[in-house]
């Protein structure tokens, strides 16, 4: 993760990409995560100029001072193949994360190929407005802290980088686990993965 420090009279003063999509890129801006559309500004006086998945960059404006910032987490980009991909960088702990998006809802996901499906725990389908309990077909999982109730369910659209997969299996855990959003083999394993030194590229078949 590259972080930038900018002079201290700007309004935001640390300042990370996280990740790049078409005319769009998700910034951390003094701790708080951005999602900004070109042109748009965000409380912190930050404004996106233009996203470029190509070249891994995007450009911003703090009081009138254009500043190029350079990916270091999530590279979003659209081969000439037509198609689309998405190439992910591992955190110090080798783990690999990625912001994406499901049900058009912001989220974190952690890559798991030991997840069967798109897993979450049920305060993030809360947020994401899912009603698991209606549309979804009640299970048990036997964990750490005892047998949980689980539900399966269809996810609408699941989108990492600018690939984007449409009725995804997937599944709501009640409680607080999974910590993380489990990006799993239901969405995974329905695109090519390839490792090349410590960066792993997801596209589509």
């Amino acid at each position: 993760m590259l972080v930038f420090l900018l002079p201290l009279w700007a309004g935001a003063q640390d300042i990370t990409i996280q990740a790049l999509f078409k005319d769009k890129a998700i910034l951390l801006i003094d701790g708080a995560r951005r999602v900004l559309k070109s042109g748009e500004a965000s409380p912190e006086g930050v404004k996106l100029l233009s996203a470029d998945t190509q070249e891994e960059k995007a450009v911003i404006e703090i009081n009138g001072k254009r500043e190029t910032l350079k990916l270091g987490v999530v590279v979003a980009s659209f081969k000439a193949t037509g198609r689309s991909s998405a190439t992910l960088y591992p955190d110090r702990g080798g783990h690999f994360f990625a912001d994406g998006i499901i049900n058009g809802v912001l989220v974190h996901f952690l890559v798991d190929t030991g997840a069967t499906v798109v897993a979450m725990n049920s305060q993030v389908a809360n947020r994401l407005g899912l009603d698991y309990r209606k549309n979804g077909r009640p299970g048990v999982a036997n964990t750490a802290g005892g047998y949980v109730r689980t539900y399966n369910l269809r996810l609408n659209t699941v989108q990492v980088g600018d690939v984007v997969l449409h009725d995804v299996a997937g599944s709501v855990t009640e409680g607080a686990s999974p910590s993380e959003v489990l990006l799993g083999m239901s969405f995974l394993g329905q695109l090519d993965m390839k490792r090349e030194g410590d960066k792993m590229e997801l596209s589509e078949r």
